[in-house]
């Protein structure tokens, strides 16, 4: 899923971000948690590998991962199911898809 296989020797150094997010992500599911928090996942990377995380979590989902993840961007936060919106630390808004 992570398609990082061609990378295997590398060092974390010798990663792009993307590819560095990549393999956490394979790290954190590998222990098989109930809930898999993602802290804006897509931060400071670039377009094709913010697509990519997200594909991952879809894919993740659909076999029944269960998702929490804090971003700013609109077009990723559509995907989810549900979506709580927080401002000073309070629930502002709460609405399922």
């Amino acid at each position: 899923k992570a398609e990082l296989g061609v990378r295997i020797g590398n060092l974390p150094s010798q990663l792009s971000g993307g590819e560095q997010l990549r393999v956490s992500i394979v790290r954190a599911v590998a222990h098989e948690p109930k809930v898999l928090f993602a802290d804006e996942p897509t931060a400071n990377l670039d377009n094709e590998s913010s697509k990519r995380i997200m594909e991952i979590f879809s894919e993740l989902h659909r076999g029944g991962q269960t998702i929490i993840m804090v971003t700013h961007e609109e077009q990723y936060a559509k995907l989810a199911q549900r979506i709580v919106h927080i401002d000073d630390g309070r629930i502002v808004s709460e609405k399922k898809q």
